[in-house]
């Protein structure tokens, strides 16, 4: 049995499992208890949601154990979408537990603050120009010739437009192009990832956590707030969507700068399910974001200042 004690830096409620989802780039901790008869064990690793079932396997050896670990395998879950999604609802934050901070976790009330946005991102698989291609609200993400931070930085034009992306999935043919989303710093956004796909999906944020507050299957609303957890849920930054489903998150977007979101699947990512959000505001000072790096490559239309 594991206890469950951390998640991408949140202490959790130390839960109890026999089995434990992780997701494609999360991380989390367990406690395993030595109590059994001292024998070698077997520590199995079984994929989800696919088929084949690929399996790998790692030895517990016991101090003074002479016994190899007994067959067969024990079988994990294998495609069981609702068993995971309730499982994922049972990981919530241990209000009481101090990480590195000082105040206890649960002393940032997450779900009393007002929504300043909401974001809805739908990833889609499709063809443009008769090449397979990822999407998010249509747009599939292509690499300027120009690094997007120093273009945000030095306000260099025709590098990445804010109207390129929608906030909303709209109706229309997939585009190639840069996604770019503006906010304030310090807004509060409401993330929903939305999957019409029948795959699993893997979600990052880069520069932020967010509480995990809600999950469903179908196609979210505002009706679905009513289920989210306003009082412990777990802040991480890498979260999963389970097929024909959505997963919705709330980030305090405090981070100056030019933060990433991408599926962790980097197949998916190589053909452009990803975009940046813009994080800003017009003070200039080394309080709220440092200056370029000395070091920085310049290249497209960004030259090195003299």
């Amino acid at each position: 049995m594991m206890t469950l004690v951390e998640v991408e830096g949140s202490h959790t409620l130390e839960e109890v499992y026999e089995s434990l989802d992780v997701h494609v780039g999360q991380s989390l901790t367990v406690l395993v208890t030595l109590k059994a008869p001292v024998k070698d064990y077997f520590i199995v690793a079984s994929t989800r949601f696919t088929k084949p079932v690929l399996t790998t396997t790692a030895f517990l050896h016991y101090k003074g154990s002479k016994t190899r670990p007994s067959r067969p395998l024990p079988i994990g879950p294998t495609y069981h979408i609702h068993w995971s999604m309730k499982q994922a609802r049972t990981i919530r934050l241990n209000l009481t537990a101090n990480a590195a901070r000082p105040n206890p976790q649960g002393a940032f009330h997450y779900g009393t603050i007002p929504i300043s946005q909401t974001l809805v991102l739908a990833n889609a698989r499709t063809k443009i120009n008769g090449k397979l291609r990822y999407t998010v609200n249509r747009v599939s993400y292509v690499n300027p010739t120009t690094p997007l931070k120093l273009a945000d930085w030095y306000n260099i034009p025709g590098v990445f437009d804010f109207k390129t992306i929608k906030n909303i999935p709209t109706p229309g043919p997939s585009i190639l192009g840069t996604s770019v989303l503006d906010f304030a710093l310090h807004e509060y956004v409401e993330f929903v990832f939305q999957n019409n796909e029948r795959s699993i999906q893997s979600w990052h944020i880069d520069g932020t956590n967010a509480y995990v507050v809600g999950y469903g299957t179908g196609t979210w609303n505002v009706a679905m707030r009513k289920r989210y957890n306003y009082v412990d849920a777990v802040s991480r930054h890498t979260f999963q969507v389970y097929p024909m489903s959505w997963t919705s998150v709330l980030a305090s977007l405090d981070n100056k700068g030019m933060w990433n979101v991408r599926s962790q699947i980097w197949s998916r990512r190589y053909l452009g399910q990803e975009l940046y959000v813009r994080v800003w505001n017009n003070e200039r000072s080394l309080y709220t974001e440092a200056e370029p790096p000395v070091n920085a490559l310049y290249c497209g239309k960004a030259k090195r200042p003299v």
